[in-house]
């Protein structure tokens, strides 16, 4: 039988986020496969795990993703992380986990944290429905192209970015997207965290003039839809969107939450407002 790869997921800043099924599953396996040994190392001596790791990045990964499916069809079982936060998320992770299924290897997550999503539903911005576009393109032809690409996407969207290229994408951001409100998350759960939340426009103003470090992920709010603010919500457009939201399917009470949600009303503001019982 194949072994198994299990893809576990590590601190993204507090090693108190480590959790004991990734301990165990680093000490048990046969190889831990990551981005820098040099840095896993650390994390493996903070927990007293001894087991042999191998390096696996962006550099080397078709030669170490065959050699490690090799290893999994022999009957091993392998670990692959990331420098921080969940393997497979704008790593190469993902390759390997192709080989692995090819070769009929079990494939097992191991959950923990993920820097996107910390940071998404600390910045007070809708979550019920969340695009992570990973990296923008490093260059301004190709970033703007992409944020072309998702301007109209229904969503709030997260994107992964370093400190040097920030100032440059808010700026094109609030260029291409339009001047929404955002959120700027840095350090996620280490000692200097911050989160900075305002337009587009003002925290591009912020950052070109401050210079910033670490590591980094934007956070953009959704495409209002015309007359979709607090403001624009009348007794008739409410009744309205609700309508629509059950013809797309939605029970009476869940269409009753979803315009709630959109409108950034409780949901007895819309009772109140079009006395339709949720």
């Amino acid at each position: 039988m194949p072994g198994t790869l299990y893809l576990v997921a590590t601190p993204i800043g507090n090693l108190q986020d480590m959790t004991p099924r990734a301990v165990e599953t680093l000490r048990g396996v046969e190889i831990i496969a990551c981005e820098d040994t040099r840095h896993t190392i650390k994390l493996l001596n903070h927990f007293r795990i001894s087991t042999r790791m191998i390096s696996y990045h962006e550099h080397n990964e078709m030669e170490r993703a065959e050699e490690l499916a090799d290893r999994l069809v022999e009957g091993a079982s392998v670990a692959v992380v990331s420098d921080a936060g969940t393997p497979g998320i704008c790593d190469p992770a993902f390759r390997l986990v192709q080989r692995a299924i090819e070769v009929g290897a079990q494939v097992v997550s191991i959950p923990g944290p993920v820097a996107f999503v910390s940071a998404a539903v600390s910045t007070g911005l809708s979550t019920d429905s969340i695009f992570f576009g990973g990296f923008l393109p490093p260059k301004k032809g190709e970033r703007r192209k992409r944020l072309e690409e998702i301007r109209d996407v229904p969503a709030t969207l997260v994107f992964y970015e370093t400190p040097h290229r920030l100032a440059k994408s808010l700026i094109d951001c609030a260029e291409i997207l339009g001047d929404r409100n955002a959120a700027v998350a840095r350090e996620l759960t280490k000692l200097h965290e911050e989160i900075v939340r305002g337009t587009l426009s003002e925290l591009g103003t912020k950052y070109v003039a401050e210079a910033v470090k670490g590591e980094i992920v934007l956070v953009i709010e959704r495409l209002k839809k015309p007359g979709s603010t607090r403001e624009d919500a009348s007794p008739d457009l409410l009744k309205k969107r609700i309508r629509e939201l059950e013809k797309d399917g939605l029970d009476s009470k869940l269409a009753l939450k979803k315009a709630a949600k959109e409108y950034a009303l409780s949901k007895s503001e819309v009772y109140r407002l079009t006395k339709i019982r949720n």
